[in-house]
């Protein structure tokens, strides 16, 4: 379906979903931002719908690389996402998000999460499931109340009084608190029926006796992969833990995890503005009470390389944290001109 703009996009994807179709859409920085309006109106309506989104900076200044600022203010509007580090995840999560988003635990829209250019625009070999082993693993979405069944009208996305609408936002929150169950039940079935295991809500590597960690969502991950492999090698005790999904946060994998350590960073690829990474302010509250060390490392913004100088400068400085118990600097602006990180 063609229509003019993002907005109207999604408008018509809600109501094609509304009639009892699947649906899918894609967007990016600004258009995910003239989509804004719409998006909670597909999670209270409680549609289905499954949607890419391909990590762009917003404006301004004007930039077209990556960057997850355009994705973190939709972090509230009731839409599970996930983060993808590679073109056969992007691909494998697209399928596995609408199980997800169409179990009638969740039935809440999904968003999955790419990075630009490093993804969207970079050519690498994907294993195509047959479309019949596709069908298989979602079978035909029949909708619980579909706007188009003259045997049972209905009216969807009505004026609601005050005396109901409490009751709707804790029905979204409750399915949102439900749907890791349904993320792991999701991720073992495919992994069975595909042999491609992405992890569930997190993905650890080398962390049962890691004495810091890092935690990165997207592409990241993997060139932090290398440097684990590296600094294992050298016989320094690092690991990674690969944020997979944003919503619903992993609360209590995160504080699990967070409360071995002897320090723990957070590489954020956006910023909120004199508060500092949306992710590392999530552990934060996930770790809430602990005396671990935590850093925040605010990076890669506007389509600027992440290199593994700059991951080794993190695992560097969580190393030294480790050592002293003491944190040199909680903000650390990783090669930024004319900051100190």
């Amino acid at each position: 379906m063609e229509v003019e703009s993002e907005h109207s996009a999604l408008s018509a994807t809600v109501a094609a979903s509304a009639t009892g179709v699947r649906t899918f859409t894609a967007t990016s920085s600004q258009g995910l931002m003239l989509m804004h309006e719409i998006l909670p109106i597909a999670s209270g309506m409680r549609l289905p719908v499954v949607m890419a989104v391909v990590n762009r900076a917003i404006a301004a200044p004007i930039n077209i690389w990556v960057e997850h600022n355009d994705i973190m203010p939709e972090r509230d509007s009731g839409w599970l996402q996930v983060f993808c580090d590679n073109n056969q995840e992007v691909l494998d999560m697209v399928l596995q998000s609408f199980r997800i988003a169409e179990d009638k635990r969740v039935a809440l829209p999904m968003v999955v999460n790419l990075d630009a250019f490093i993804l969207s625009h970079t050519v690498e070999p994907v294993d195509l499931m047959e479309p019949a082993d596709a069908d298989k693993f979602i079978p035909k979405y029949v909708a619980p109340s579909p706007f188009l069944d003259p045997g049972n009208p209905v009216a969807l996305g009505t004026l609601v009084p005050p005396d109901y609408v409490q009751e709707t936002r804790w029905q979204v929150d409750d399915a949102m608190r439900k749907a890791p169950k349904v993320i792991e039940e999701v991720n073992a079935a495919f992994a069975k029926q595909f042999g491609r295991n992405w992890g569930g809500m997190i993905e650890n590597y080398m962390t049962d006796d890691a004495e810091v960690v890092l935690v990165a969502m997207g592409s990241a991950s993997a060139t932090a992969h290398e440097v684990v492999d590296e600094y294992r090698a050298k016989g320094k005790k690092v690991g990674l833990v690969k944020l997979r999904f944003w919503r619903p946060y992993p609360t209590e994998q995160i504080r699990k995890l967070v409360s071995k350590m002897k320090a723990v960073g957070v590489y954020d690829r956006a910023v909120s503005f004199g508060v500092g990474g949306p992710s590392y302010i999530e552990l934060r509250n996930a770790s809430y009470g602990l005396s671990v060390p935590t850093i925040d490392f605010i990076g890669g913004l506007g389509g600027r390389d992440l290199s593994l100088a700059d991951i080794r400068l993190m695992f560097d400085r969580l190393l030294e944290t480790a050592k002293t118990g003491k944190v040199k600097r909680e903000f650390v602006w990783v090669n930024t001109r004319g900051v100190e990180p």
